[in-house]
């Protein structure tokens, strides 16, 4: 599996040999550092964590710090596990940087969404509202009824309603990496990723690689 921690810049495009125009998202990927190995034996899943951002030192907590400082890794501000197949192909403080991606390569990226606040259904869920005639007045944009009357004489869980819309996790699949720079750590990635500018986003290959999406054509 191969994956890195990134910042996401901002969107621009950029143009292919064929002189067509295509967007993409700027993420600043690694470099990296292997900061722990998780193995079958010892922990029952076979992992790495890899560590993105260098920090100061003052701003790490002690056990976080004194974690970092066991496999010589500088003090980095974020740190997420990847699965990977065989952890012995991986030493503690090695660096990884965007050379593990190939130009074609398909990737999955997650990250959290920009936050909406409290938003009502025609935002947060698409409804269409209610009628725009026959006298009324205050329905446009309300959700109209959520359920019926003493059967079951409640409201189901999941009914889509109004409330917090954005900041939670998203991943969005089978993005094509259009541009590799391993020199300036920089990945262009065909399409939108969540998140706003600078937030922390993960790009791992595809699970689904045999799929498309509309993120391809």
């Amino acid at each position: 599996m191969k994956g890195i921690l990134g910042k996401k810049v901002g969107m621009t495009q950029i143009f292919d040999e064929n002189g067509e125009v295509i967007p993409v998202t700027v993420v600043e990927a690694g470099p990296c550092y292997v900061t722990q190995k998780k193995t079958e034996e010892r922990d029952g899943y076979n992992a790495i964590q890899i560590g993105f951002g260098e920090t100061p030192e003052r701003s790490l907590n002690k056990p976080k710090a004194g974690h970092l400082k066991k496999s010589d890794a500088p003090p980095l501000r974020h740190l997420r596990e990847f699965r990977v197949a065989d952890p012995a192909e991986y030493e503690e403080g090695q660096k990884i940087d965007a050379s593990v991606f190939e130009v074609g390569d398909l990737v999955d990226v997650t990250g959290i969404s920009k936050g909406k606040g409290f938003a009502g259904v025609v935002k947060r869920h698409g409804f269409r509202g209610g009628p725009k005639t026959h006298g009324q007045s205050d329905r446009w944009r309300a959700p109209g009824s959520v359920g019926a009357g003493s059967t079951p004489g409640r409201v189901f869980k999941g009914t889509r309603m109004p409330g917090q819309m954005g900041n939670e996790q998203v991943t969005v699949l089978n993005l094509r990496v259009v541009l590799v720079d391993a020199d300036k750590n920089v990945l262009a990635i065909k399409g939108a990723v969540p998140g706003s500018k600078n937030g922390l986003v993960i790009v791992r290959e595809a699970a689904k690689a045999g799929g498309s999406t509309g993120s391809e054509s």
